[in-house]
């Protein structure tokens, strides 16, 4: 079992190696995804596909929320008060930061089951 994981592996996934990681992976994996992938069997039984979906629907996620970020002012702020303007923009920032974390647990996650190994730098 790896002792050593590269920066941002997701808590919720047990590491390479160790028993039923991969079934932590993909458990990890769909609670990133609309509950509808679930349906899929091919994501079921290709978990680095599932990897893929889920990288490609969160960064999809990422890009709406920089965008509504960047235009949230311009488009609404002659129809909300200034605190709802402000607290909307922290709910952006927020969803932002959480999203590009889970974009790169995605990446290490779908790189290790794609049989990659992570090797520290000194």
């Amino acid at each position: 079992m790896e002792t050593s994981l590269p920066p941002g592996w997701p808590e919720e996934v047990r590491p390479p190696g160790a028993p039923d990681w991969e079934r932590t992976a993909v458990a990890w994996l769909f609670d990133l995804v609309p509950p509808d992938y679930r349906a899929h069997e091919v994501l079921r039984r290709y978990p680095v596909l599932l990897a893929r979906f889920a990288g490609d629907h969160v960064a999809a996620g990422l890009e709406a929320a920089r965008a509504g970020w960047r235009t949230l002012r311009v488009e609404l702020a002659d129809q909300l008060p200034p605190e709802a303007i402000e607290a909307a923009m922290g709910a952006y920032e927020r969803e932002g930061a959480r999203l590009a974390a889970a974009a790169r647990g995605v990446e290490v996650v779908g790189g290790a089951l794609r049989g990659e190994r992570w090797v520290p730098r000194l």
